[in-house]
């Protein structure tokens, strides 16, 4: 049996050959994108609320927006109305802006919530509720007894009722991120009209004036009947005083 060949002295290794080891890729760490929601309260004085109003609809949709609610009231002093204007974040700056050129801004006040961990938070609850409804159906495939399947069913229905209620809350985050809300009051100050002086005739003066000395009368005697007894008293006193002076003389 012949012996195998001696390896050569010049001969590279094979990890020499392959090269020096590459640092192992790791996977980049992405950021959530931020989940904001933008909120504005704005009170406008106009001075023709009409002709505001037709303003303020063309300017919402030339702003890809749309009015979610809207209410008019009519008073003595002024005439308003409040709306509640829907618009993309992308837009909220600009609608603001122009917002301000319908009348006289007294009030304003604009909002911002960052609700990226309460939105990672819900959609982590609600994976995992779906994930127990999973293991619940597995386990009703399973059941044999009556009573297993009915606590099954029950617990499914308990799941699916917190996650149709977490749905919903996501649905109202996601759709309070998706448009911007701004809350505006535009009123017109109502002029107060002035009444005119009643106009009075001689025979209505004379009739007020009958009823005015009558008054007087009548007050006059209620008060002698008022102060009689302090009338009483005064008049023995004055007939004293007579008698006294009589039996000096």
């Amino acid at each position: 049996m012949s012996a195998p060949p001696p390896m050569q002295a010049d001969e590279p290794d094979k990890a020499e050959m392959i090269g020096p080891a590459l640092p192992t890729p790791t996977a980049a760490v992405v950021a959530p994108a931020r989940r904001l929601i933008y909120h504005a309260d704005l009170r406008v004085k106009v001075d023709n609320l009409p002709q505001a109003s037709r303003r303020l609809d063309s300017l919402v949709q030339r702003n890809g927006g749309y009015l979610s609610a809207a209410r008019e009231i009519r008073e003595d002093d002024e005439w308003r109305q409040a709306m509640t204007i829907r618009v993309l974040p992308s837009r909220f700056r600009a609608i603001m802006s122009a917002l301000g050129s319908l009348g006289t801004v007294e009030e304003k006040r604009i909002t911002t919530d960052d609700v990226t961990a309460q939105h990672a938070d819900i959609s982590a609850r609600l994976a995992t509720k779906r994930v127990v409804e999973q293991r619940y159906i597995a386990l009703l495939a399973r059941a044999k007894k009556i009573s297993e399947v009915l606590e099954v069913e029950g617990k499914i229905g308990e799941v699916r009722e917190e996650i149709e209620s977490t749905e919903s809350r996501l649905k109202t985050l996601n759709d309070e991120v998706a448009y911007s809300t701004i809350s505006l009051v535009c009123y017109q100050a109502l002029a107060q009209p002035v009444p005119d002086a009643p106009i009075v005739s001689f025979s209505s003066r004379l009739v007020e004036s009958f009823y005015t000395g009558w008054t007087l009368i009548t007050s006059l005697l209620i008060g002698v009947v008022t102060i009689w007894p302090f009338l009483l008293l005064g008049g023995f006193a004055l007939w004293g005083v007579k008698r006294w002076r009589s039996r000096l003389a």
